[in-house]
Order: C-alpha cells, then sequence, then structure tokens
C-alpha cells in the first residue's frame, strides 16, 4: 500500500470513528425524560468531543442523524431477535423465549428501544415513518417464521402484527418499571401471547 493510500485509509477510519462518536452520544443521551427531539445538536457534539461545526462533515442535520439512529436501532433490535429463534430451536418455546429476549433488550438497550418508541409517535414526521418502517420490518419477519408455521400468508400477518403490538407495549411500559413490575409485565405479555397463538391456531383448525 502506497503512503497515499495509507493516508486516505486513515482518513476514512477517523471519519468513521468520529460519525461513530456522534450516533454513541446521540444514543447515551436519551433517557426517560429526554426524548430525541429535545437534544440539540451542541448538545450532542460536545458528549461526541467534536466542535459543532464538525457535525456537517458526517450528517446533514439533527433529522439526518435521528434517521441513522432509527435504522441503526431496529436492525439492532431485528438481529437480536433473529438469536432469540435459534434460542427457541434450543428451548422449544419461541412465544418465551421471544418475550424474555425482548425484555432483556429494553432493559440492557434501553436508549435503543426508548429512541423508537417516543419518535413512533414524535414531532417529526420523517422519524415516524422511519419508526414505522422498522416496526413492519419486525411484522414481516414475524409473518416469515409464522408462516414455516404452517400459516396461510394472511393469517399469519395479523397474528405477526398483534403479536408485535403486544410485544412493543409491554417493552414500553417496563423501560419505567420496577424489577418485580418488569416480571410481571414479562408474564402479561406471554400469556396474551399464548392467547393470540391458540386463537389462530384455533382459527386455522376450523376451516
Amino acid at each position: 500500500m502506497t503512503t497515499d493510500s495509507k493516508q486516505v485509509t486513515s482518513r476514512s477510519q477517523q471519519k468513521e470513528k468520529t460519525r461513530r462518536a456522534i450516533i454513541n452520544a446521540a444514543i447515551n443521551e436519551l433517557g426517560e425524560d429526554k426524548s430525541f427531539a429535545s437534544l440539540s445538536l451542541r448538545e450532542v457534539t460536545r458528549k461526541a468531543g467534536i466542535a459543532p461545526n464538525s457535525f456537517y462533515r458526517h450528517f446533514k442535520d439533527m433529522e439526518e442523524l435521528g434517521l441513522t439512529l432509527v435504522d441503526e436501532s431496529g436492525l439492532a433490535l431485528r438481529q437480536l431477535m433473529r438469536k432469540a429463534r435459534q434460542r427457541f430451536k434450543k428451548h422449544k418455546s419461541v412465544i418465551v423465549t421471544s418475550v424474555k429476549t425482548f425484555m432483556e433488550i429494553t432493559e440492557t438497550n434501553a436508549n435503543i428501544f426508548r429512541l423508537l418508541f417516543h419518535e413512533r409517535s414524535g414531532t417529526t414526521r420523517a422519524l415516524r415513518h422511519a419508526v414505522a418502517r422498522e416496526i413492519q420490518f419486525f411484522i414481516v419477519e414475524l409473518t416469515d417464521f409464522i408462516q414455516s408455521m404452517g400459516f396461510e400468508k394472511e393469517e399469519a400477518y395479523l397474528q405477526a402484527e398483534a403479536m408485535v403490538a403486544v410485544i412493543f407495549n409491554a417493552g414500553a411500559e417496563s423501560l419505567a418499571a420496577k424489577p418485580s413490575q418488569r416480571k410481571a409485565l414479562e408474564l402479561r405479555a406471554i400469556q396474551q401471547l399464548r392467547l393470540l397463538a391458540v386463537g389462530a391456531r384455533e382459527s386455522y383448525l376450523r376451516k
């Protein structure tokens, strides 16, 4: 590799490092009473350790940063839920495994979920649409999984849509819950999903 190539690679790596620092700073600043909409550019850049003007080398504006956060958060959640389905193959309970995994995510990666939850009904239209798209990705992946168990596509989709609503609501409630309350929310979500699954199966068998 030539000296010029090394310099280009080094600059590219530094740019990506700074971009990642901005993303991480924004996620870390989120909290129970602090949505992405309430973050300021100066606040984020200060936490990232860069000058405010440097922000624009990586993102057009705060909205573009928000869209990136939604994309990355949604992808991270989907990857973790795919791992849950791998765990299901060992433990033989897709509902229990999925709910436990999702609740673990909301506890260990709370700000990722806060971003999706807050911006789902936030003031920025682009972010609302981005979150809706990420949730739709969840529904489509779950639909495919349910179809693999013998359901027709339309029935699988309706079941997946209802199940995603239940699990997201449980996750949202768990963000400010105490450990004992989180356990109760987890058990309630499992029971609700089981009832949905039983109802879907009975409907399928009556056809």
